[in-house]
């Protein structure tokens, strides 16, 4: 076990205490489980260089990160899509694209001589969209930017998933 996996496992503990401060009751829980979402993007940012600066990329690794990104993606999207802010149009698509590339990703492991497809430029930058369209959200920017905000992240979810798909039927 190498420090970039254990900072991928702490992530993943990251995720029930998110859900459990956004849902709680206490004062600011958007704002505290936004942070905890940014201490999230923070390891996994984190991790990705360690690995790769420092050689230390495994096949448990490459299991575990996208598993724990797509988990906080989910926890979060769908709290606040509970929460009334982030509406299903965005939901559904980015949880169907999601489930599809998880779908897809288990069927190359394990039909597929156990080869994982790599986060690409697109995926990288859906990421980052979907953390910046949180932070609009727990930051209270002006609606107008948030639904901008909300519309890119979910045109660069279906750019991405194109680029992925097209990867997938050549392997």
């Amino acid at each position: 076990m190498n420090i970039p996996n254990l900072i991928t496992i702490f992530r993943l503990f990251l995720i029930p205490i998110f859900l459990l401060v956004f849902h709680s009751n206490m004062v600011n829980n958007i704002l505290y489980g936004g942070l905890i979402f940014i201490l999230a993007g923070i390891s996994d940012v984190l991790d990705g260089y360690i690995a790769r600066r420092y050689n230390q990329t495994t096949k448990l690794g490459t299991f575990l990160d996208p598993f724990a990104d797509k988990l906080m993606s989910f926890a979060v999207l769908i709290s606040f899509t509970m929460k009334g802010l982030i509406p299903m149009w965005v939901l559904i698509p980015i949880l169907i694209k999601e489930v599809l590339m998880i779908i897809a990703g288990l069927t190359m492991y394990f039909r597929k001589d156990r080869r994982v497809i790599p986060a690409n430029r697109y995926g990288k930058l859906a990421t980052v969209f979907l953390y910046s369209s949180i932070m609009t959200i727990v930051f209270k920017l002006p609606e107008n930017i948030i639904r901008l905000f909300l519309i890119i992240t979910l045109l660069i979810n279906i750019v991405a998933f194109y680029n992925y798909l097209k990867i997938y039927l050549r392997k």
